[in-house]
């Protein structure tokens, strides 16, 4: 291993360390170039030859169903999570499945997987296999979960959970009948920043909240010539920006204020055909183009909610911000590293200021770089797949989980039947 010495009693960019800090900075040859010791990790070693390491847990063996977006970045997540967070023993890439043989096959050489597969079935089969990740659109999810839950795995699925309710019941169902560990990919709960959100209300900092609002726009289908792709057919994707963008935003408002109990929702399609992606003839797009709903919160607050993907100059464009009785909090994902805070207790000298969560104190960032070296998208994935190992190994429930999954799920349908009926409606229960 490698040892680097600071001076005694500082770190390593002379910042003075208190004295449970002021220990030798460990790194291995293959880990991290930087670590932050206002975090405290603690020290490790090399894996040993077998599957077990000093701390006794064996590796997590994963099996990543779908290598297009979602799976290039739950495969990055699985690559360097053990290097950034050492406490957790490097889960083994052991397969990767696709549909297409020759796409999945250069996938699993440029992702670092050890072998790759086309039949998802025969994946779940095996018995070297501990973990189903499932990173594929929304119409296979159920399918897929259930027969891995009977098989005895623990279940990872891409949000949102299902394409119907009563497909994330079913869901839910298998997985609470098998006794399997479940989590739903809700990343945004692990940007430090929305963490540290979270603790800032738990705090009691902004008393009792009265808005959440929020929007997650986006402008990748304004072209009326762009294909029917698979997002933009309900049989495949269940819903447009509602179920992908809105459920983001609803199991946020869940994660940082509380549940929601009703609903008022409209919808529109604004492009009602267009070009079948082989070029020959078009076709009906049958999911909407914007989703917008109001809400009404289980502890008194009110919420508005939008997600379209018709909103022009915006890419990825997640907001919100939350009003409270002592204070506000508001959050840009354009601008992940920072966080908005209002305290009204100021007086004269009120008003919001920026708070960058960079600091070895705040959730996640003891694992990364030195103060105001940001992070990006795709540490939310590794934060969260460090979450879920650390759940596994120590036998413990991961969160969110499945339940959570059709919380959310009973919301967004919730949504869509206000819309249909031009009223306010209930939220059903999630079972």
């Amino acid at each position: 291993m490698y040892r680097i010495q600071s001076e005694p009693g500082f770190d390593l960019w002379g910042r003075r360390l208190q004295e449970e800090d002021r220990s030798v900075l460990c790194l291995t040859r293959c880990a991290v170039p930087w670590l932050n010791p206002r975090g405290a990790r603690p020290m490790w070693a090399e894996a040993n030859r077998g599957r077990e390491v000093e701390t006794g847990m064996a590796a997590t063996r994963v099996a990543l169903i779908g290598y297009q977006f979602m799976g290039k970045v739950h495969s990055h997540a699985y690559r360097t999570v053990s290097s950034f967070f050492p406490e957790i023993e490097r889960p083994e890439m052991k397969v990767i499945c696709g549909r297409n043989a020759t796409q999945v096959a250069a996938a699993a050489q440029q992702y670092g997987w050890q072998e790759h597969s086309t039949s998802w079935q025969d994946v779940i089969a095996r018995d070297d296999i501990d973990l189903i990740d499932i990173s594929t659109p929304g119409d296979s999810h159920a399918e897929i979960a259930i027969a891995a839950a009977r098989a005895g795995k623990a279940v990872f699925c891409e949000k949102p959970l299902a394409n119907t309710l009563p497909e994330a019941r079913e869901m839910l169902a298998a997985v609470e009948k098998a006794k399997v560990p479940n989590m739903v990919a809700f990343n945004y709960r692990r940007v430090p920043a929305i963490s540290f959100a979270r603790q800032l209300i738990q705090e009691g900092r902004l008393g009792r909240i009265y808005h959440f609002r929020a929007r997650y726009l986006q402008d990748w289908i304004m072209d009326p010539e762009f294909p029917l792709v698979w997002r933009l057919q309900a049989d495949k994707a269940g819903s447009g920006p509602h179920g992908d963008l809105n459920a983001h935003i609803i199991d946020l408002s869940r994660f940082l204020v509380g549940e929601i109990t009703e609903v008022s929702g409209m919808t529109e399609t604004f492009i009602k055909e267009r070009p079948l992606p082989d070029g020959k003839g078009r076709g009906e797009v049958t999911v909407d183009d914007a989703a917008l709903f109001l809400a009404r919160f289980e502890g008194g607050a009110v919420g508005s909610f939008e997600a379209t993907r018709f909103a022009g100059g915006r890419k990825n464009h997640l907001t919100f911000e939350i009003n409270g009785e002592k204070g506000s909090l508001s959050f840009d994902l354009e601008r992940l590293n920072e966080l908005k805070f209002y305290d009204n207790s100021e007086g004269t000298t009120q008003g919001f200021r920026d708070i960058l969560v960079t600091e070895g104190e705040h959730p996640y960032i003891a694992a990364w770089w030195p103060p105001g070296h940001i992070i990006g998208y795709e540490h939310t994935f590794t934060h969260e797949v460090r979450d879920l190992l650390e759940a596994l190994q120590k036998k413990q429930a991961p969160t969110p989980s499945f339940r959570d999954g059709v919380i959310c799920q009973a919301v967004l349908e919730a949504v869509l039947d206000s819309a249909q009926k031009r009223s306010w409606v209930e939220v059903p229960s999630p079972s």
